[in-house]
């Protein structure tokens, strides 16, 4: 599979002698009133600002300790000042049954 050679020079030649081509055909053609208009300035529209994203609120959190089996089902929850109670919970459920800390949104 054999690439054929591309002839820059060549190929440049071709698009000057399009383009001259090109630049005398519109210049006969132009009458003189769109000249005229092409010579008005048009307005420039202003590009719009970026809008500000709103900041999102962070929810407060509150934590507490979960009392889990293995499967990672809560089955108890606990103020997190109750440490001792939930690790009593746990150990009354199962040597399996584990305490975690979990945080919920407070709802305001």
């Amino acid at each position: 599979m054999a690439r054929k050679v591309v002839n820059r020079k060549e190929l440049r030649a071709q698009v000057e002698a399009a383009e001259a081509r090109g630049k005398t055909a519109k210049k006969a053609e132009k009458p003189a009133k769109e000249k005229k208009e092409k010579a008005v300035k048009e307005k420039k529209v202003a590009a719009k600002k970026p809008s500000r994203k709103k900041t999102v609120k962070e929810a407060r959190m509150k934590a507490y300790w979960g009392v889990f089996n293995p499967a990672m089902k809560r089955l108890a929850m606990f103020e997190y000042a109750d440490k001792k109670a939930a690790e009593k919970k746990a150990g009354e459920l199962g040597a399996t049954h584990f305490i975690q800390l979990v945080k919920e949104a407070i709802a305001e």
